[in-house]
């Protein structure tokens, strides 16, 4: 279930007055999809603390880079994992 607070946030040195959407915990009925909305939402919250800005908000970033970065990460935990299973099987 969802509902609509008024908040405030501070982005710098404005204050971002809005109507935000507030999940509770089990918002749906699949706990798969309760738990990656949490860590979305917690996510969020930690990039906003360590970056000062929301994803929203944030102008400068070069996006395509970011996430072909996180791809190449990506595929570096794949071949780790395959490298684990494979020794894990002989």
């Amino acid at each position: 279930m969802s509902k609509q607070n008024k908040d405030e946030t501070k982005v710098g040195n404005k204050v971002k007055k809005e109507m935000v959407t507030v999940f509770t915990l089990n918002t749906t009925h699949d706990e798969v999809v309760d738990k990656v909305i949490y860590e979305f939402k917690d996510r969020s919250e930690q990039g906003q603390n360590k970056y000062g800005t929301t994803l929203e908000a944030n102008e400068k970033d070069d996006f395509l880079q970011h996430l072909k970065e996180e791809l190449m990460d990506a595929t570096l935990y794949i071949q780790k994992l395959q490298s684990q299973i494979n020794n894990n099987n002989k």
